[in-house]
């Protein structure tokens, strides 16, 4: 798969497909807990992601799928058997196609629009260092969203994907800038014209429950925190839940960024006709 993290496309034994990073992927092994905290979080606001799995590798799969490895330059960087972080391939690869662009003729047909809009309140409130990244594919909406209007309907469904940057990668802190988290196609944004819009996933976070990210954190294998990361991890998301409140002022910011996302932004809703 493309990106830093050199994902690869794997079949579990379920007999669904994943991507999977490694935690000897490139980036950090931290990559995966953030994923993995995002997994947590990300349903609990109702935005459309994949969902997530730990994946065990054993050593006659590796042994028998040598072309599994970290490449490095010229060096190549073996992968150890255990657990790595999957996230679900909508379908099968052979019968199902996926897009991470569609053209703009088609993104208004995108049945979950407004989910870019409550990633974004996710992507403030993570301090996501990357831009936000999605994916695009045909389906029954009915199969993969929460209460579609049409449920029996085939359209379009976009997924969040890719959170590896979340509090900064693998630095685990709070770095927050205007443009960052945003997705590059700001038409995603026409529609915002106060923090009213944002104002359901705000309130989600204002309350974000404690148990979930302590759950999730549980879950999270012993190989991904050696030493004394689960310490660290638990003071990144105690600081996480003491940033609740700055996320409006967060997204409040992108308008005075070099490029503003949000076009409509201080537009009335209502004209008054002039005679």
């Amino acid at each position: 798969m493309r990106g830093g993290a050199q994902a690869h496309l794997l079949e579990a034994d379920d007999g669904r497909w994943y991507v999977v990073k490694f935690l000897e992927n490139p980036q950090h092994r931290r990559i995966l807990v953030n994923e993995w905290m995002a997994g947590g979080i990300l349903p609990y606001l109702g935005i459309a992601c994949p969902e997530t799995r730990l994946i065990e590798l054993s050593t006659g799969f590796l042994r028998d799928n040598p072309e599994i490895a970290i490449q490095l330059g010229s060096t190549r960087r073996e992968i150890l058997p255990g657990w790595h972080f999957g996230s679900l391939f909508p379908g099968s690869p052979m019968t199902q196609a996926i897009y991470d662009f569609i053209p703009d003729s088609l993104l208004p047909k995108v049945a979950n629009r407004p989910d870019f809009l409550g990633a974004l309140v996710f992507d403030k409130w993570c301090a996501n260092a990357d831009s936000r990244q999605a994916i695009f594919f045909r389906a029954r909406l009915g199969d993969w969203l929460a209460n579609p209007e049409t449920p029996l309907k085939v359209g379009f469904v976009a997924q969040m994907i890719d959170h590896g940057y979340i509090f900064n990668g693998p630095h685990w802190e709070f770095i927050d800038s205007p443009l960052q988290g945003l997705y590059f196609r700001h038409d995603v944004y026409r529609p915002v014209q106060s923090l009213a819009i944002f104002e359901p996933w705000l309130e989600l976070v204002r309350h974000f429950p404690d148990e979930i990210l302590d759950e999730t954190a549980r879950e999270i294998p012993p190989s991904w925190l050696p030493g004394d990361e689960r310490e660290r991890l638990e003071d990144l998301l105690l600081a996480l839940q003491r940033r609740r409140g700055r996320v409006a002022d967060l997204i409040s910011a992108c308008v005075d960024a070099r490029v503003n996302p949000f076009p409509n932004w201080g537009e009335s809703r209502h004209t008054t006709a002039g005679r």
